[in-house]
């Protein structure tokens, strides 16, 4: 179990450079990609990861931007609730979950081929450096215990 009592590290203040950095990679990952995609990316990666600062924040991104509340409970269990998400959302969670994962099964060629056909080079290329990104604000998040509700941006 995490201790989350001790203090850690504050990332962004002791590692500027590198935390503005990703801040930068994290900007143009997104570019020429749905918002709403983003937001679904980001959550599922923060769901498969435990990262409650990460998914506090962008489920509230998310709902702010509009998206229906109900598909947000549904990303979790996207699989069993397909009806919810186009073929090209589902295409993108599915690469997320194993990128994400990809030290439990790697990324499986018919997961890439799904995704591939979906979207075209570059948006790809867009929608890996999403889930990149995701996945390095997680651990930042995580490793450093940043408690859920207290996004500094606002």
């Amino acid at each position: 179990m995490q201790n989350t009592t001790a203090p850690r590290i504050d990332f962004a203040a002791t590692a500027p450079k590198a935390f503005k950095a990703l801040i930068g990679f994290d900007s143009t990952a997104r570019e020429g990609i749905d918002p709403a995609l983003v937001e679904l990316i980001q959550i599922r990666s923060s769901q498969l990861n435990g990262c409650a600062y990460c998914l506090h924040m962008h489920v509230g991104d998310a709902l702010k931007a509009g998206e229906d509340a109900l598909r947000l409970h549904m990303v979790a269990l996207w699989r069993e609730a397909r009806h919810y998400f186009t073929p090209k959302e589902q295409a993108a969670l599915a690469l997320t979950e194993a990128v994400t994962l990809v030290s439990v099964g790697g990324v499986p060629d018919e997961v890439y081929a799904r995704a591939a056909a979906e979207f075209d080079d570059t948006e790809l290329a867009h929608v890996l450096a999403v889930v990149f990104a995701i996945n390095t604000w997680n651990r930042i998040a995580v490793s450093t215990a940043k408690a859920a509700g207290t996004d500094e941006r606002r």
